[in-house]
């Protein structure tokens, strides 16, 4: 049975909304702990701070500790490092 433009439009809403509350959840728990780490602290460029946020993240998805000075091998799926300007390749 079809649903009616209506109904899916307030289902795409509530959605919306849901992960809006989701979204804020998560970046007030890294927040909380990038504080507890002193990130708040220190002076450094916020491309500079990605790419090392990018670093972590990459560490963690690929479930290896990084060796000291080397970069990941993946790239976060959004090309967030790509947009700040960074390369993969560095």
């Amino acid at each position: 049975m079809k649903r009616p433009t209506a109904k899916i439009r307030e289902e795409i809403t509530r959605l919306q909304e849901q992960l809006k509350q989701a979204e804020t959840r998560d970046a007030e728990r890294i927040g909380r702990i990038a504080l507890r780490a002193g990130v708040g602290e220190i002076e450094v460029e916020e491309a500079d701070l990605l790419s090392a946020f990018e670093e972590v993240a990459g560490r963690f998805r690929a479930g290896t500790k990084l060796v000291q000075g080397h970069k990941p091998a993946t790239t976060p799926p959004n090309g967030a490092g790509k947009a700040a300007g960074q390369s993969s390749e560095t």
